[in-house]
């Protein structure tokens, strides 16, 4: 079975209703991820859809949302300190941490409560 799984098409965080411009403005301002359009089948259901390396990130509709505190996606990034600096300057609380060997990292919180991870392997 290992070899019938090719990797992560997606993954989808909660929010709640009318989260869709607040989603706008982080993950495609803040993060710059670029949006993509959802199938004309789903767009009744809310939420947006974000393109993250060969990856996407969909961020649906709740009704009942509460934020993920635990569980996350972790964005692995090509220079922690100038996105560190990024999301600084776009108003951002960070949480730092250096529990992961081998890696740098931190994580702050997305318009909505999630816990988002960025990370650098170091060589």
């Amino acid at each position: 079975m290992h070899d019938a799984i090719l990797g992560l098409d997606h993954v989808q965080l909660a929010a709640p209703p009318g989260c869709e411009e607040a989603a706008r403005t982080f993950y495609g301002g803040v993060l710059g991820l670029p949006e993509l359009e959802k199938p004309e089948t789903l767009r009744g259901r809310g939420g947006v859809w974000f393109r993250c390396g060969a990856q996407e990130l969909h961020i649906g509709v709740q009704g009942d949302f509460r934020p993920a505190d635990k569980a996350h996606p972790a964005f692995a990034v090509r220079d922690l300190p100038a996105v560190r600096e990024a999301l600084r300057q776009a108003g951002v609380d960070l949480i730092e941490d250096d529990a992961l060997p081998g890696a740098i990292r931190f994580f702050v919180r997305d318009p909505f409560g999630n816990r988002i991870e960025f990370l650098q392997r170091l060589a």
